[in-house]
């Protein structure tokens, strides 16, 4: 099927990463249930995804899941095979690792997970859908990054390979909006304040988040399909706090 054909016999399908819990989770049903979206649902968790699928059966929407540790060296190559050609809409790479620890306990092969996952996985995948993603409209990559890599916010201890790992997300979106603006694709970062999420309290026990995963995920479903008319090679900012 050529890019033209694509283009005009389907809206296309939306990928999200990290999709069986929390943001990623609420992203895919606000895109299946609010906008009638084509979802490709991608995670590790096979159990979480299945159940995922079924709470999305009621439509206007669709669900594929594909259960993929996106650590593995193929990763890229079989999400390729998976889309198999599809038009893609739209790429939400929610997918991250957290790594708290103190200074002194950084550990040389979590720190390689934690890069593969959160920084090297969305450029790889990204790279590997380039002819899905290219056309007109515009293919949207959304990269889910944190306040805590967001230049000159505020930095908390522990932290410090997760939010360097974020801010390396920051800046590929906008040095791929750059790589990719001939080719019909734009690329932002939303950098997300608290969230009430599992992963949010396993670094801020105790913290109450004010905005829930819920809230989150419809307006980055929305933004997934709309954002890339206003916006390309931006790092938005959407937080009412940090910790």
């Amino acid at each position: 099927m050529s890019m033209n054909d694509r283009m005009t016999s389907t809206p296309g399908i939306v990928i999200v990463t990290g999709a069986a819990r929390g943001i990623g989770r609420a992203i895919v049903l606000s895109l299946v249930r609010e906008h009638g979206c084509t979802v490709l649902a991608v995670s590790r968790n096979e159990m979480a995804l299945a159940a995922l699928r079924e709470e999305c059966s009621g439509g206007p929407g669709s669900l594929q899941v594909f259960v993929q540790d996106l650590g593995a060296l193929d990763a890229a190559q079989r999400l390729q095979a998976i889309v198999g050609g599809r038009r893609v809409r739209a790429m939400v790479h929610n997918a991250g690792v957290l790594h708290h620890r103190p200074m002194g306990e950084h550990a040389r092969h979590e720190l390689l997970h934690l890069y593969t996952v959160n920084v090297l996985a969305p450029l790889e995948l990204t790279q590997a859908l380039v002819s899905e993603l290219s056309g007109d409209p515009p293919g949207h990559v959304v990269h889910i990054g944190s306040m805590g890599g967001f230049q000159d916010s505020a930095k908390f201890p522990g932290l410090v390979a997760y939010s360097s790992s974020k801010a390396a997300l920051a800046c590929m979106a906008q040095c791929l909006a750059e790589e990719f603006k001939e080719v019909g694709i734009r690329c932002n970062c939303l950098a997300l304040g608290a969230v009430n999420t599992e992963m949010l309290r396993a670094a801020f026990p105790g913290y109450l988040a004010p905005v829930t995963a819920e809230d989150m995920g419809a307006y980055v479903a929305t933004f997934a399909l709309e954002g890339h008319k206003l916006f390309n090679g931006k790092v938005l900012p959407l937080a009412l706090s940090t910790p």
